[in-house]
């Protein structure tokens, strides 16, 4: 059977939730593969609505759910949002929720240390959520993390515990905070290893299993392919590779597990925090976009900068992604608008670009070259068909797979599940 693996293809914050949840009931099982606690995914199933941060989308559904191994886990937000969801009579259990045990903490101190460095930079802050996400993966790479399966040898952490904190408080110092208290830290993650080891697993081998069996699996990115930390707007991005090829490995599946690549674009452009964003409105236009949009972020609540749809990004992400096919959210939020604008192109010091640049500098001095398009009077919110759909949204639909040169596999109409216009399903080969 076919797998599929799911990536936002602008800044984030695209409708994935929606499209993944919709997935997940067709799924046998759902992996998040990268990111941490600062993905936000809005489900609205019925008169239920599911917030979720961390846990996979599927486990809404009672679909087998993994947290991946290129995930970086902060466990008391773990058992919070564990919690929570089951008060929500979402049933949690070892048959459908495991974590892999090679999988990095998150700690109190990469929380610390990532307010301490947004605080002090000044304009140069980066918009993190200050979540702790960066520093975890600092230390991943730097071969000093407290992983999932430290939790069940927590009496011979010392070792690890001195290359952690060699490092950490020589930074806090240079911030004017104390040492790490180790003692502290130790009796913390005593109390929360036996939460969370009872889900721990070697996942890849359950993976593996699960394949074998022909069952279809799922891969959930977090966040969008213009904020990877290699190919996005650097060095505003996220802290891990959001690109699809990093569901093989944070997941421990190989790259021929990936199955249909779908890339979800909003019908315009949004951005939250700080960095470059060509097709911005800083006008009545782009707060006419975020009031119709509720454009405000899951996990921060930020206000989300809104613009008109940029061709050249989404073409850039699919490209960059493999993207076999898009799924186009939010389409309805441009009803009522004479004209539509989309860009094209741009312009950098008299020359005509048809791709984004990778330095900053530049980033930030293109100018967008638009393409105007009628827009139309009816509405697309709850459409279910090419039928229900006025004549000139079909008309931007095809423009825009045109530009991006990537077919459409599905267009979504609304929060609703099934208020959705499939193309192409991304589950059948």
């Amino acid at each position: 059977m076919a797998n599929v693996t799911v990536i936002g293809a602008q800044w984030g914050d695209e409708g994935k939730g929606k499209i993944v949840d919709w997935l997940a009931s067709r799924a046998d099982a759902v992996v998040r593969f990268q990111g941490g606690h600062n993905a936000g995914h809005t489900l609205v199933v019925g008169e239920q609505v599911y917030k979720l941060s961390l846990l996979p989308s599927g486990i809404v559904t009672g679909t087998l759910s993994i947290i991946g191994n290129g995930v970086v886990l902060d466990p008391w937000h773990l058992k919070s949002e564990i919690e929570k969801l089951e008060g929500q009579g979402v049933v949690i259990n070892t048959d459908n929720f495991a974590i892999a045990d090679n999988c990095p903490l998150i700690l109190p101190l990469h929380r610390d240390l990532d307010g301490l460095r947004e605080a002090a930079a000044g304009s140069g802050k980066i918009g993190t959520t200050g979540r702790g996400i960066g520093p975890a993966y600092e230390d991943k790479v730097g071969r000093r993390a407290i992983r999932v399966c430290d939790l069940a040898h927590l009496d011979a952490l010392d070792s690890q515990l001195d290359r952690l904190c060699a490092h950490h408080d020589a930074l806090r110092a240079g911030f004017g905070q104390p040492p790490v208290d180790r003692a502290a830290l130790l009796a913390e993650l005593k109390e929360i290893a036996p939460f969370v080891l009872q889900y721990a697993q070697p996942v890849w081998k359950r993976l593996n299993t699960v394949r074998k069996a022909g069952a279809r699996i799922l891969f959930e990115g977090a966040q969008g392919v213009l904020l990877d930390v290699d190919h996005g707007t650097y060095p505003f991005v996220t802290s891990s590779n959001t690109v699809s090829g990093t569901a093989a490995s944070g997941s421990g599946l190989g790259p021929s597990s990936t199955g249909f690549v779908l890339g979800i674009v909003k019908a315009y452009t949004t951005r939250v925090g700080s960095g470059p964003f060509p097709t911005e409105l800083e006008d009545a236009t782009g707060q006419r976009l975020g009031e119709r949009g509720h454009e405000f972020g899951t996990v921060t609540g930020r206000k989300r900068r809104c613009g008109w749809f940029d061709a050249v990004l989404v073409r850039q992400s699919c490209a960059i992604s493999g993207v076999t096919g898009i799924a186009l959210t939010k389409l309805d939020v441009l009803d009522g608008f004479e004209t539509v604008k989309i860009c094209t192109g741009y312009r950098l010091h008299g020359k005509v670009l048809d791709y984004y640049p990778s330095h900053a500098a530049d980033q930030a001095a293109v100018e967008p070259i638009y393409e105007e398009m009628e827009g139309w009077s009816g509405t697309t919110a709850g459409a279910r068909s090419w039928a229900d759909l006025p004549a000139q949204a079909i008309k931007y639909i095809q423009r825009v797979q045109e530009l991006i040169e990537t077919p459409v596999a599905l267009v979504s109409t609304s929060p609703e599940r099934e208020d959705t216009i499939l193309v192409r399903d991304p589950f059948v080969d």
